[in-house]
């Protein structure tokens, strides 16, 4: 522990400068540096004069010349004696070489070189003199030349002392300052070249810590030659894997009371930051973080890995016996003291042999926070989502080398002592709160072991270390019935989430600065700091569960996993795609209307939602908690339910001048339960006046339905809608079906603008408010946030993943574009119709299937379809009516005589010419009175009766041949057993049918089934996985089924005996319905009602069936499933857009396995499995194996199709081996655009033109693209599309900032909104070159503005005329946008700044462009708002 303290503060790096490193990662490079010798006079004779032992050594410093900011650790030689030797030049020789890795790849990122003279004074006392410095330039030298690197340098000298590089007025380049001043004839010779033999040690040595090659690192083993230096060529260290079990934390005094003191203090000091009282019931604990790590002094080893610890009540009732606390195990705490408990065991496979090789435990508070924790308020986006992160305690334990196996009881540490993580923890109590049986910070307690490879002995010890003390003791020998050891490759029982994975509260939390970590103390918090939300620095919402476009993400680092075989190894997969992290759980969010706005909202005439007594509906708060009791909506007299959705109006944000224009119109496209995919009329936006602004900005219009000619209709504002639920609309069994949709599931709303057909983003919202529990009826108001996401091309991004386990998306812009302001209601009714009997309900939902009732035959006819009678009354009917097959044959004869093959061969068509003939005997027959057609009525007759004659032997012939089926056929009722099963998307359903052989003979019985989808659980352990799920207790049996490759398997049944024989239906397929891209729109008559959507999207109803066959060939049991499926959760929607003809390929990263519903628990060495499904076959879809602890990816592969079509389909995910029940199912959908590659600079207009093709009438199109400001299509407005002509749509693009993104442009037919065309715009913008930049400083708020002037000279002899624009048009407006210059003159420009409400920082460009658009110059204006 000594040794691991002492490195630990020797070792104190500075981090570089925050601006240096929020940009974006380099890959590290490794270096290493020879300092040969020092050559001239540079220590002066008065010094030699006046100090004895005069030495000389040198000091290496890296230095930001931008940022004027040093960094990493100053690193010393060794003092050389320093004496001047006369009639010879001075030269010290030091031929010591330095060592570092650094990611900072930038010029002005240098090494400082300082030459210090020491010596002793007459008293006695140690003096240090700086006699000079030099700059090394890291980056500048072309080191990737062999030739070159090799070579040695000379490195010129300057007076004074290394921190004047601090004063501002050395600027860039600092060697040729005139305040620098050369020393004469004195200079450093060097080496310097690049070092790649350290890259297999990176994670040994922090970056940019300055190391000697005689520095002994912890880890390495030391050199035997090359002089001592073991950074020349290391050699790692063999490393050992520990085991950490049953670990749990115990704070002071209690859990409750320590977690109580820490809120209130959290509490105290958002109240004194920011001076808004806070409600205590606001803030509460999201989770309970552990990270644990290998730490060799200088840093981690490997990236800590994170897991979550729960209260030790909350896992009391399902942790199994062995994972038990023990009583006589326990510390020394009370018994009513509750511990943090982690249930996995931690795997540390990169421990290593040497005293200053210790593990870190490092306990993290989360918890979620209404504002930001600088006291300002959080934006819109993260307001009800934010998190932070506290680090509370953390300890170190430096395990002994000897000990195998043992126990250990460890202080927990906190306050200001110096940390591994360099964070300030929060406060411990006073040290004489502390006794002996009490730790006042409280302790940590676990059982570790070691790999069998890594054993030394079978000691094992029980340790309690307040000062690291140990007591090792001997292990009792193993008994035969004892677990065995653990082996290798075995590593944490998930049933905590183990490893470096991301967990929820990395995702809301904001990633921790090298500087300032956000695990401070509540109490001693600096004011500056600021910890914004990962939400709100990305853009990234937490909000809603609908991801559009393309989230892309760094990759993560694999670990590749040990492996024991001989054979070749697979090696873990790298993936190639950025992936796409799934969002969180969507919520809806509180009020964000002013008072003021909600008078105004409730007073515009929405029609008043009224029970069955006509009554108002109660109000329900969005943000209350929801008790669901399905018992009592089971038991509710009112069992039809009228679903009710107002669509009241659309709150905008502030206007960005980038973004698109706020549509005129909107419409809504979703989908609920399974009523058919629903497209509402187009809405008018009507703004609401000037007193409709919201304190956050926004203004608030409501929806207005349009008429015919675009103009708002008379009537109440709002859209509504009305789906009516009742037992007549559901299936037998589906009630309990439709309240567990409204409990769990979200309702995905699409939000499109009505004139462009762009989307504009999408909602989520919660139904389970829906619930009545038993009252008349129930409304509530949501405020839901519209998400829009753009998104850059690919990039190829390093696997850059941030040290803590935060993901930094790349390229990825989610802006909430509005509020969509929906009210939900549920109006319960009194059913109208009768109920069904009971016994046409299906039976409750057992899992065993029995054949007991199918055991006698209650006679019937041979042509009868369907069930058994309930009477023996049968009503007489004509055979025709009964067999279509045999009515079908009866009229042939007219088949031949018909015109054409249509229709031949069809027995519709047979049954409807029977009735023909029919009707024309009838009329025959009446007019038989008329003499005229007496003897045609005769003829007829005889025709008539040859035609029954030829019917009877038909019949007769037809009965002899199917006689055997028939009877068949019926016989079988008497074995036939019919159930009905609900399945879902995905999940497997699982039953069991008792077969019982009803012979006194043996049997092996043939198991047929005609459904790919109903399969036989052959495997016993799948078999015991779903009895466990479904708390069933029948038996178990190994080895059933007798198999047979492809052929059916079969089973022995002794005589009169009964087999449980297991079944799983499950079904990848969604049906027709859901696979509908548009339905007509909900018109309605008059007001906003669009009436009742009473046509069901009917899930299809499948039907499988089994037969039992005997040795014989004969069936003795035959059992008919009808399967009902039912609507699915969607946990997340994906939109792409994507080039037609093409493939996309995409990966999707999972959330972290905790925050997964139905997450499993794992087994020892085991990370929970991962399976996907894809409902489309066409559709690749896998995952591929990674490093222990990595995070997964699910990658799809989907060929996208002619432009504009769209492919819809679904993905499951499962977290384990059988494929039971998802964790997530995913909703895609793909639509395929026209690309249209474009390359530009920024501020510069690029022409094109694209290609239109008429249809096959004329049409009348308008052209319209999501970034209005950046790309302008000409024709400009409506214009006429010839049919089947070719016309051009010249298009100009003028981007305002660089990089890679895309655009999107529809072509729109604006008498029907239909979509004519549509692009993908994928533009690739690089910078100007600036060639001046101007600084100014303004005040922030509603100030007037400012205005300046700036002057350009025309450098062309001749006139020439100019045109202004700028990236920011909302903060900077010209004089004159066009301006005209004589040759050589200079003009002076106007400019006006327009204010700004918020204090920053903003950098606005100026395009100089001359007549033809392109830039001659460009200025840089960098604005501070104060």
């Amino acid at each position: 522990m000594n040794d691991w303290l002492r490195i630990l503060d020797q070792n104190v790096l500075v981090p570089p400068h925050p601006q240096r490193a929020r940009q974006p990662l380099k890959e590290s490079k490794a270096f290493q540096c020879v300092l040969k010798c020092l050559d001239g006079p540079l220590i002066k004779q008065g010094v030699l004069e006046v100090l004895s032992e005069v030495g000389c050594h040198l000091r290496v410093s890296l230095f930001d010349v931008t940022y004027r900011h040093f960094f990493g650790r100053t690193w010393k030689t060794a003092v050389r004696p320093a004496e001047q030797l006369p009639r010879q030049p001075s030269r010290i020789v030091f031929d010591e070489p330095v060592y570092f890795h650094t990611s900072l790849n930038h010029p002005n990122v240098v090494a400082v070189v300082e030459v210090v003279t020491e010596g002793r004074k007459r008293d006695g006392s140690l003096q240090a003199l700086s006699c000079g410095f030099g700059i090394l330039r890291i980056f500048g030298n072309k080191l990737e030349s062999p030739t070159s690197a090799s070579q040695d340098k000379r490195l010129r000298l300057y007076h004074g002392t290394p921190r004047a590089l601090l004063h501002p007025r050395l600027q860039d380049p600092v060697e040729e300052n005139r305040h620098m001043t050369l020393l004469e004839s004195c200079s450093l010779q060097y080496v310097l070249r690049p070092h790649p033999l350290l890259e297999p040690v990176f994670h040994l040595l922090p970056e940019n810590l300055l190391v000697s090659g005689l520095q002994h690192i912890p880890g390495l083993l030391p050199a035997h030659r090359e002089k001592g230096d073991a950074l020349r060529k290391p050699r790692l260290q063999k490393s050992v894997t520990w085991y950490l079990d049953n670990l749990f934390f115990t704070l002071y005094p209690s859990l409750e009371k320590f977690e109580e003191e820490l809120l209130e203090l959290l509490i105290s000091d958002h109240f004194r930051e920011g001076g808004i009282p806070l409600d205590g019931s606001a803030l509460e604990i999201l989770e309970r973080r552990l990270c644990v790590g290998v730490h060799n002094g200088l840093g981690f080893v490997q990236r800590p890995q994170v897991v979550v610890l729960v209260p030790e009540m909350d896992v009391a009732l399902t942790r199994s016996a062995s994972f038990s606390r023990k009583v006589g195990s326990s510390s020394k705490a009370s018994s009513g003291n509750q511990a943090l408990v982690l249930r996995s065991r931690l795997r540390l496979p990169e421990m290593a042999r040497h005293p200053a090789f210790a593990i870190v435990f490092q306990l993290e508070y989360v918890f979620n926070s209404p504002s930001g924790v600088d006291g300002k308020a959080a934006s819109v986006t993260s307001l009800s989502s934010m998190a932070c992160m506290h680090m509370v305690r953390w300890a170190v334990w430096n395990p002994l080398l000897e000990t195998g196996s043992g126990k250990v009881i460890l202080p927990l540490q906190g306050g200001i002592r110096p940390n591994p993580s360099h964070c300030l923890v929060y406060k411990v109590p006073p040290a004489s709160m502390s006794s002996e049986e009490q730790v006042e910070s409280g302790t940590v307690q676990f059982q570790y072991s070691l790999s069998p490879e890594g054993h030394l002995d079978t000691a094992t010890g029980l340790i309690h270390s307040p000062e690291a003390e140990r007591q090792p003791s001997r292990r009792p020998p193993t008994s035969p019935a004892s677990p065995p050891a653990p082996q290798q490759g075995l590593a944490a029982l998930q049933d905590s989430p183990v490893g470096p994975g991301l967990s929820l509260s990395q995702l809301a939390a904001p990633p921790r600065s090298p500087i300032q970590c956000c695990s401070a103390t509540p109490s001693s918090r600096q004011p500056d700091s600021s910890e914004r939300p990962l939400a709100q620095e990305q853009g990234l919402p937490l909000e809603g569960r609908i991801s559009h476009l393309e989230a892309q993400l760094n990759q993560a680092s694999l670990v590749l996993g040990a492996s024991v075989a001989d054979q070749l190894r697979e090696l873990p997969f790298t993936p190639v795609h950025v992936p796409i992290v799934v969002g969180a759980q969507a919520r809806s969010s509180g009020s964000k209307l002013s008072r003021a706005s909600m008078v105004l909202l409730q007073a515009s005439g929405f029609p008043e939602i009224l029970d069955a007594n006509k009554q108002p509906a109660e109000a329900v708060n969005p943000t209350d908690p929801i008790k669901f009791n399905p018992q009592k909506e089971e038991s509710d007299c009112l069992q039809s339910n009228e679903i009710v959705l107002q669509f009241l109006a659309f709150s905008r944000v502030s206007q960005d001048c980038q973004g698109a224009p706020w549509p005129k119109t909107v419409y809504f496209t979703f989908q609920f339960y399974r009523f058919p995919p629903v497209t509402t009329p187009r809405l008018q936006l009507v703004g609401l006046d000037e007193t409709g602004r919201t304190c956050s900005g926004s203004l608030l219009h409501l929806l207005v339905l349009t008429g015919k000619d675009d103009s708002s209709e008379a009537g109440p504002p709002g859209f509504q809608l009305k789906y009516l639920v009742e037992p007549g609309f559901l299936k037998p069994g589906e009630q309990r079906w439709f309240t567990h949709y409204l409990a769990a599931q979200t309702l995905q709303i699409d939000v499109w603008d009505g004139d462009s057909l762009l989307l504009v983003g999408s909602a989520a919202v919660q139904m389970k408010q829906l619930l009545r529990q038993g009252r008349p009826a129930v409304q509530v108001l949501h405020e839901l946030e519209v998400v829009a996401t753009e998104y850059e091309q690919d990039v190829v991004v390093s696997a850059d993943v941030t040290r803590f386990g935060c993901v930094k998306p790349i390229g990825v812009y989610t802006v909430v574009k509005g509020w969509l302001h929906l009210t939900l209601a549920n109006v319960g009714h009194v059913c109208e119709q009768r109920v069904r009997n009971s016994s046409s309900l299906p039976p409750s939902r057992s899992r065993v299937i029995s054949n007991d009732g199918a055991s006698h035959f209650e006679g019937g006819s041979l042509l009868t379809r369907g069930g058994l009678r309930l009477k023996n009354v049968v009503q007489a009917q004509k055979l025709a009516d009964v067999d279509r097959e045999l009515a079908a044959m009866l009229f042939t004869h007219t088949q031949h005589r018909s015109k054409g093959p249509q229709g031949a061969g069809h027995e519709g068509d047979a049954v409807r010419r029977r009735k023909l003939e029919r009707m024309r005997s009838v009329r025959l027959q009446e007019s038989g009175g008329e003499l005229s057609y007496r003897g045609a009525s005769m003829l007829a007759q005889q025709s008539i009766r040859a035609q029954h004659a030829r019917d009877l032997q038909v019949i007769a012939a037809y009965r002899e041949r199917t006689k055997v089926e028939s009877i068949t056929s019926a016989l079988s009722l008497a074995i036939t057993t019919k159930h009905t099963i609900h399945v879902t998307l995905g999940t497997a359903e699982f039953f069991e049918f008792a077969l019982r052989n009803p012979h006194n003979v043996q049997h092996t019985v043939t198991i047929e089934v005609d459904n790919p989808e109903l399969s036989i659980i052959q495997d016993s352990r799948e078999w015991r996985y779903f009895k466990d799920t479904a708390k069933l207790h029948t038996p178990v049996e190994e080895d059933m089924f007798h198999l047979r490759g492809s052929l059916a398997p079969q089973i022995f049944l002794r005589p009169r005996e009964t087999a449980h024989i297991p079944f799983r239906y499950q079904t990848f397929s969604v049906g027709q319905p859901a696979l509908v891209q548009a339905s007509a729109e909900l018109r309605s008559e008059k007001g906003t009602d669009a009436g009742w959507p009473q046509k069901s999207s009917a899930m299809p109803t499948k039907h499988a069936k089994v037969v039992f066959r005997g040795s014989g060939g004969k069936p003795i049991a035959v059992l008919c499933l009808t399967v009902e499926t039912q609507p699915h959760v969607v946990d997340q929607v994906f939109r792409f857009y994507h080039p037609e003809l093409t493939f996309l390929k995409k990966a999707i990263r999972l959330p972290p396995w905790h925050t997964l519903r139905g997450a499993p628990v794992g087994s020892p060495g085991e990370e929970p499995p991962v399976h996907v499904r894809c409902s489309d076959p066409n559709v690749i879809c896998e995952t591929q194996n990674v490093g222990l602890g990595e995070p997964r990816d699910v990658f799809l592969k989907v060929a996208s199709g002619p432009s504009p079509e769209s492919k819809d389909f679904f993905v499951t995910v499962y977290a384990d081996n059988w494929l039971a029940t998802p964790v997530q199912i995913w909703q895609v959908h793909l639509h395929s655009l026209q690309r249209v590659d474009v390359s530009c600079v920024t501020g510069q207009q690029t022409r094109l033109s694209l290609v239109l093709r008429g249809t096959q009438s004329v049409r009348r199109v308008q052209a319209f693209t999501s970034h209005p400001q950046e790309l302008k299509t000409d024709p400009k407005g409506v214009f006429v599309l010839p049919p089947r002509g070719v016309q051009d749509l010249h298009v100009a693009v003028r981007p305002h900032r660089a990089g890679s993104r895309f655009i999107h442009l529809n072509l729109v037919d604006v008498d029907y909104h239909q979509l004519v065309a549509s692009w993908l715009v994928c533009l690739s913008c690089r910078p100007p070159l600036i060639s001046k930049a101007f600084e100014i400083t303004l005040a922030a708020g509603e100030g007037k503005g400012a205005n300046k002037r700036i002057t350009y000279t025309n450098p062309y002899p001749s006139q020439r005329t100019y045109h202004l624009h700028s990236d920011h048009p909302d903060l900077l407006q010209f004089r004159e946008d066009c301006f005209q210059v004589g040759g050589g003159e200079t003009y002076t420009i106007g400019l006006r700044f327009a204010p700004r409400q918020s204090a920053g920082e903003e950098e606005i460009l100026i395009y100089i462009n001359d007549h033809e658009d392109k830039n001659e110059e460009a200025f840089c204006v960098k604005v501070t708002y104060q």
